[in-house]
């Protein structure tokens, strides 16, 4: 069952509402820092060790057990940007459906009652990955191709990638994941104030201009 729920919670037909954003992939196109899988690869590589590796931290510890409301708190002290921590609810909010009424648990139910507006989509995940009887290291893993799988999706979108260019680029970042999670188990296991708090001011500059402007493609 534990390998089933996995592949379900990290399946992109999974309707967490992560298809509507681009995960500054869009942004990165629109400056010209994305133009083919070689500086799709970069930037997938970037956002991984930085974005993602936070995103696998706090997702890992609350698979731990660690108090949600904590974590939640933590990822809005690790994301500076409004436009980011307003998708970041949105995109939790959406996960939280969804893992409700495919796992139900009494503590999804308690941070929905706490967060009705959303919490952040990687604490949401790393519950919901704990109610499916998953551990920390699975939720580190979705979040963490998560993190790169959406910029890469996008790009085939934004550029009309090869599909099939963009798949490498996710299948040569392997590596580089699994380093991530380590990392990131090691730090849920050390307790909330050892969570990593890697930045990407870059990111976070880009999703304000991103969300200001008129005409898009993808909410973030």
């Amino acid at each position: 069952m534990t390998r089933s729920a996995l592949l379900v919670l990290a399946d992109g037909r999974f309707p967490a509402g992560g298809h509507a954003h681009s995960g500054g992939a869009e942004a990165a196109v629109a400056a010209g820092r994305i133009r083919d899988a070689a500086t799709l690869a970069a930037f997938c590589r970037g956002r991984l060790h930085t974005a993602g590796l936070t995103a696998a931290g706090l997702a890992a510890a609350a698979a731990a057990g660690l108090d949600p409301l904590a974590l939640d708190e933590a990822a809005d002290a690790r994301t500076p940007s409004p436009a980011l921590r307003a998708a970041a609810r949105r995109l939790g909010r959406q996960m939280m459906r969804a893992a409700r009424a495919t796992w139900p648990s009494p503590e999804l139910d308690a941070l929905a009652a706490a967060r009705p507006r959303g919490a952040h989509q990687p604490v949401v995940l790393g519950l919901a990955a704990r109610s499916a009887g998953l551990g920390p290291e699975d939720a580190a893993h979705c979040a963490a191709y998560e993190t790169v799988g959406g910029p890469a999706t996008a790009a085939v979108r934004l550029l009309s990638l090869n599909p099939f260019d963009a798949t490498a680029v996710l299948a040569r970042l392997a590596t580089d994941m699994d380093e991530v999670v380590a990392e990131a188990v090691a730090a849920a296991r050390a307790g909330i104030d050892a969570l990593p708090a890697a930045s990407a001011p870059l990111l976070d500059i880009t999703a304000e201009a991103h969300a200001a402007r008129p005409v898009r493609l993808f909410a973030s």
